[in-house]
């Protein structure tokens, strides 16, 4: 016969230890990490900088990630023409997606190429915002010769970090440890990055679609698995204690950013963890300035690391202003028309186009140089050079 004494100690135990991982779990979801950047000090660091303005940048001749970065395809002459061209328009910053797997592939080749490509940005005075993780697209990112792009598919090729087999086991979480410490180590001190971008839209499930047939297959409840990975990544990059800021970007459009009681677990993570605040607008004007309201409430610097989907009534001559007006960093996605196909729109997933639409979706100039609309280019050379010159 079992002893009651034991048997009900044995459930007091199992209760407590359940309410305590639920309010730890709780509890972290808020809490700040220790090290995060005070209000006056990301205030202080962000008046020394200019109105930035620039680009996610990944050259024409890439598809995605991996092929931009691998000593195979890494076309340094290209990625400075590329360069040059947008300083010529007078950005002065870029978003520039990095991939674990090619820390594991050569760390040292990677770091060395990473250090060319900024000797290069550098020498045309533009700073770059790295990022490390991404959770868009293909789940199964693979080494080597990558796929050619989909015929007039919008981002065929895209790739997520890390894929699916490392996101969706926690356990395998801390191979990627090294790879985030040592790359924030190495450059911690170099005025050459302006900012840390950890992850680029946790949680975002890339759906199945018939004109993707190996896109393989996404993580169970991926929100678990990223929120974990997110708050290792904040306590990994915290640990190095750079001098650049960290950020992670919010980019849910359904989502109200003022309520943070309401906002998911990643959101509250986000806010309470980065040190300026970074956010995705592809809707029309008068959505994205009640974002930018919204995030306002948090009394910390703004920056918009994705936006331009033109048939939306999102635009450089809409948007510009209204980051101007608010001294908001804008990132517009795409830059010289290439192997992303992101001139492309998203509704290309499911329909069939034979060409170019006449009204691009991302980027800004045809691969001769070229831009796709004059008249936008004459407008972002002057708002940009009212400000900065």
């Amino acid at each position: 016969m079992k002893n009651p004494i034991t048997t009900n100690n044995t459930l007091l135990t199992i209760v407590f230890l359940f309410l305590a991982t639920f309010y730890s779990c709780n509890f972290l979801i808020n809490k700040e990490i220790n090290g995060k950047w005070s209000e006056k000090k990301i205030w202080e660091w962000y008046e020394e900088q200019p109105w930035l303005v620039g680009t996610n940048f990944i050259t024409s001749s890439s598809i995605n990630q991996l092929e931009f970065w691998q000593e195979d395809t890494f076309d340094l002459e290209l990625i400075e023409k590329e360069l040059k061209l947008s300083a010529s328009i007078g950005m002065n910053t870029h978003r520039v997606f990095l991939h674990d797997l090619l820390w594991t592939q050569d760390s040292i080749g990677f770091m060395e190429r990473i250090d060319q490509y900024l000797k290069v940005s550098d020498k045309y005075k533009i700073k770059t915002m790295f990022v490390f993780f991404d959770d868009v697209w293909h789940p199964i990112p693979k080494l080597g010769k990558q796929p050619e792009p989909i015929p007039h598919i919008h981002n065929s090729g895209w790739v997520q970090s890390p894929g699916s087999e490392i996101l969706g086991d926690s356990l395998r979480h801390h191979e990627l440890k090294n790879y985030v410490k040592g790359v924030i180590s190495h450059f911690a001190a170099d005025d050459r990055i302006v900012v840390w971008d950890l992850y680029n839209e946790p949680d975002n499930v890339s759906p199945i679609r018939p004109r993707y047939p190996d896109r393989g297959p996404e993580v169970k409840e991926k929100h678990i698995y990223s929120l974990s990975l997110l708050k290792k990544t904040f306590k990994w990059a915290r640990e190095v204690n750079p001098s650049q800021p960290l950020t992670v970007g919010l980019w849910k459009e359904e989502n109200k950013w003022s309520a943070l009681d309401s906002l998911s677990a990643i959101d509250k993570f986000v806010i309470s963890n980065s040190d300026v605040i970074s956010f995705h607008a592809y809707g029309d004007i008068n959505e994205t300035r009640k974002k930018i309201e919204d995030l306002k409430k948090y009394n910390r610097p703004l920056l918009c690391t994705e936006y331009i989907a033109r048939e939306f009534g999102n635009t450089f001559e809409g948007l510009l202003p209204v980051f101007k007006e608010n001294k908001i960093g804008g990132y517009n996605w795409g830059f010289v028309a290439g192997k992303t196909n992101t001139n492309y729109p998203w509704k290309s997933w499911d329909s069939t186009y034979t060409g170019p639409p006449e009204k691009w979706h991302h980027d800004i100039f045809h691969k001769n140089g070229k831009p796709f609309s004059e008249k936008e280019v004459r407008f972002i050379k002057e708002i940009v050079g009212s400000v900065n010159n």
